[in-house]
């Protein structure tokens, strides 16, 4: 069995793999989206990440699309209290921003697609500056006060916004921010690396980072003269054209090779040995997909590796 991790301050134990929920009703249907969260519990995952948002820019689509068939699908397997639930504020189009009446409302929409009276961990999508982090917080610690939401955590916020958030929270006695959610990963280090992290550290806040397989580059499938049947194919190939994407894939395939390992595996092996991160977010569209990202749980890498690593994304 897995031992789960603590998410920061929150009262909250995480699978090291959180399964990203953005492709349930986007590249995956009702039926194969069941089918990969179920896979995921019976792998021994807990962590299952979505957003308001998602999946609006999908044709057809208007956001709330994941939150609905993830609440369906906790609903038909009466599994609610044994799944951490986070989800987002912010981006829905409906519900755009961080204004408090935005969020208590959009919360709400949250609480009835996904069928539950509670969110395991809510997060701020994208942070809103044309709002006062005092209003924000209020907002958010009002809707743990009344039950609805466990833990908060923030995203895509800038060192000064989180600390000031922070702060406030600390100064008014406030439910604050346990959690954040960078864009990190071997091939994207300088968006959290830094102040950002050390904003995180100092405060105790576990990272749980998006796009930890590089929109897929990270998985190994994107090579030179190679082309990819995949709507996330142009942010993924991209890499491919730096040095530090080719040193990265070069490590990467070694490593597997010598740990009998996916590529997906060490990278994710690397993310979630990081300082400050708990559980990196990784999607599957297909059960097919899953077992390269579970394995992230029983792969420890070396000192040598990880530092093999390190070099070759600095």
């Amino acid at each position: 069995m897995t031992s789960l991790r603590p998410l920061g301050s929150a009262d909250l134990s995480v699978f090291p793999l959180a399964l990203g929920g953005n492709v349930f009703g986007w590249t995956a249907d009702q039926a194969q989206s069941f089918a990969v969260l179920d896979a995921y519990l019976a792998g021994g995952g807990n962590f299952v990440d979505t957003a308001d948002g998602y999946s609006k820019w999908a044709p057809g689509n208007s956001g709330g699309e994941s939150e609905t068939i993830i609440g369906k699908w906790l609903a038909t397997r009466g599994n609610r209290a044994d799944v951490v639930v986070a989800t987002k504020v912010g981006s829905h189009p409906q519900y755009e921003g961080l204004a408090a009446g935005t969020i208590k409302a959009a919360a709400e929409e949250s609480l009835r697609r996904l069928g539950t009276d509670y969110i395991d961990l809510y997060y701020t999508h994208f942070d809103d500056t044309s709002v006062p982090v005092e209003e924000i917080v209020t907002a958010l610690d009002e809707l743990v006060r009344e039950g609805k939401v466990r833990a908060l955590g923030a995203s895509n916020i800038s060192p000064a916004r989180l600390q000031e958030s922070l702060d406030f929270a600390d100064r008014e006695g406030l439910a604050k921010y346990a959690a954040l959610q960078p864009h990190y990963n071997l091939v994207s280090r300088g968006t959290y690396e830094g102040a950002l992290q050390d904003t995180a550290s100092h405060a105790g806040l576990a990272a749980v980072p998006y796009y930890a397989l590089a929109s897929g580059f990270l998985t190994g499938k994107y090579r030179p003269g190679q082309s990819v049947d995949s709507p996330r194919a142009g942010g993924a190939g991209k890499h491919l054209d730096t040095e530090r994407g080719r040193k990265v894939l070069a490590a990467l395939d070694r490593i597997a090779q010598e740990r009998d390992a996916e590529i997906a595996t060490v990278a994710l092996a690397w993310l979630a040995a990081r300082p400050t991160v708990a559980a990196p977010i990784a999607s599957a569209r297909t059960v097919e997909q899953l077992p390269a990202l579970l394995a992230v749980a029983d792969l420890e890498l070396t000192d040598a590796q990880l530092s093999e690593l390190t070099a070759a994304s600095a």
